[in-house]
């Protein structure tokens, strides 16, 4: 079943990070991706633009329930560098409290210093770095909450649509709009709460009580939103 929320990072922002391990670095650039190929852009961007590196590692997850992921090691020896990227996104705490960032990339570029690390130090440079840009995020508080919401309409006399809107969200629903001409005769007010049974059952019994049990919540879908 997929969630309804889970953590992402704000839009539009990249993170990174650098460690140094025997003189190679590893430079992490953490961005969020909603799709697969926005993570593969990310990867040949910052391919292009360190053409010089020796490795450009990946690693992301993708979609409300973490369903889809991928590891690259680029190179490095097998489950050296994506796998312990990709566990260092899927274990990390975050401000929730859970495990539960999603729709990010990370791609870890990797500057050889001449000495030879290891599995063991390449695994845990890898992960390192990745930590260490999640850590520069929390930082500067760039992490979100996404939220599903259910959305509804309602069928409100003309007379009566500002007195239910406020009551509406006086009571914890959203109401995006009115439309005051899509059915004959009253005003069709939009509604979105917290898609969660106690939440709509709570504005179902809210709008049976404002009209009297005489208009019902339509579902019409849903969207999903950022919060702090």
């Amino acid at each position: 079943m997929t969630s309804a929320s889970y953590t992402v990072l704000v839009p539009g922002v990249r993170v990174t990070a650098e460690v140094e391990r025997k003189k190679s670095r590893f430079l992490a650039v953490l961005q969020r991706a909603e799709s697969t190929q926005v993570a593969q852009n990310l990867v040949d961007e910052l391919r292009r633009e360190h053409h010089t590196a020796r490795r450009h590692c990946s690693a992301w997850v993708i979609g409300p329930d973490r369903r889809v992921q991928r590891a690259n090691d680029d190179g490095e020896p097998s489950g050296t560098a994506g796998a312990p990227m990709l566990e260092a996104l899927t274990k990390a705490d975050m401000p929730s409290g859970e495990h539960n960032l999603s729709d990010v990339a990370v791609v870890v570029v990797r500057w050889f210093g001449g000495t030879l690390l290891g599995a063991g130090g390449l695994v845990s440079a890898y992960s390192d770095s990745v930590l260490a840009a999640l850590d520069e995020a929390a930082a500067h508080r760039m992490f979100r909450q996404r939220q599903r919401l259910m959305l509804f309409t309602l069928e409100v006399p003309f007379a009566e649509a500002g007195r239910w809107e406020n009551e509406l969200r006086a009571a914890g629903a959203q109401v995006p709009g009115t439309d005051y001409t899509a059915v004959p005769g009253a005003a069709q007010m939009r509604l979105a709460v917290e898609d969660s049974v106690e939440a709509v059952e709570a504005l179902a019994s809210r709008v049976a009580a404002l009209t009297r049990g005489r208009q019902e919540l339509t579902a019409v879908g849903h969207q999903w939103v950022d919060r702090e």
